[in-house]
């Protein structure tokens, strides 16, 4: 079983090194302003906007970043792919589980979202205002393209030529079109069923086993998934909760509706599905 959230309580952090993702959709500035203000003592912080989007004006609101971005940000944050590594936010957010996949996508092989928010977590562990200057690594990323899905393989899916199942990870009344907050066209990606990410959660943190029953009733094991939101980051949750229920072959499009969208002859389905 591949073990993604973990609460601190059970989990040896002695030689870790830890990630701040606290991040804010509403106040981009907040998480930083956090992280100056207090922070795990030897933890750098990985900001959604700056660190863990790309700057590509294509690939949606939140698009993926380049390779050369990702080694950058890996090797100045002091990163070997041995490392343990424990990431923690606000506590049931989608942004340490981002930076979660982002590091799985390089090919780091001991990553572990921590369940408590940080409220909880500095009445545990050492906590600092200092800033952290990591001794750089010079690590080399392997790329896991298998966990990554373009915009083509989702068109191919729309077109009936991929057998994969689409799974949009955002609130149910977004995914019926019945309200659209941030984007200019409502509705889904035609095929794809809905499972909310907020679902994953039980009293404000990530409990996957609660939700296991009900995800299985959207999708199976057996299936090819591809998961996606908005941009790509609430749907980054659900690809965690996917792979620590052991499903083998799971996929975030990144872009998500966002970018899908972005085309305006991309077909968009306002009716539940499956």
């Amino acid at each position: 079983m591949t073990q993604v959230f973990v609460s601190i309580h059970d989990i040896e952090t002695g030689h870790a090194k830890w990630i701040d993702a606290r991040f804010s959709l509403q106040d981009e500035e907040r998480g930083k302003l956090d992280y100056q203000k207090e922070h795990v003592k030897g933890a750098v912080h990985w900001d959604l906007a700056e660190d863990l989007s790309g700057t590509s004006v294509e690939g949606g609101r939140h698009p993926l970043p380049s390779t050369e971005q990702l080694t950058e940000l890996f090797r100045k944050s002091g990163l070997e792919r041995t490392d343990t590594i424990l990431i923690y936010d606000d506590g049931g957010s989608p942004f340490a589980t981002r930076a979660w996949w982002m590091l799985q996508y390089g090919g780091f092989t001991d990553v572990h979202v921590v369940t408590e928010g940080y409220a909880e977590l500095r009445e545990i562990v050492d906590v600092t205002s200092d800033s952290v200057t990591p001794a750089r690594s010079t690590v080399e990323p392997q790329w896991q393209d298998h966990l990554y899905a373009s915009r083509r393989e989702v068109e191919e899916v729309v077109a009936g030529n991929r057998a994969s199942q689409l799974v949009d990870a955002r609130s149910e009344v977004r995914y019926r079109g019945e309200i659209e907050p941030l984007y200019h066209k409502a509705g889904h990606i035609p095929t794809a069923r809905n499972f909310d990410w907020e679902q994953l959660k039980q009293d404000g943190q990530y409990d996957v086993q609660q939700a296991k029953e009900h995800l299985q009733q959207v999708v199976s094991p057996e299936d090819d998934v591809i998961v996606y939101c908005g941009s790509g980051v609430t749907a980054s949750p659900l690809f965690a909760a996917l792979k620590e229920l052991d499903y083998p072959n799971v996929k975030l499009y990144v872009g998500s509706f966002s970018d899908w969208i972005s085309k305006d002859d991309a077909p968009i389905e306002t009716a539940i599905r499956g």
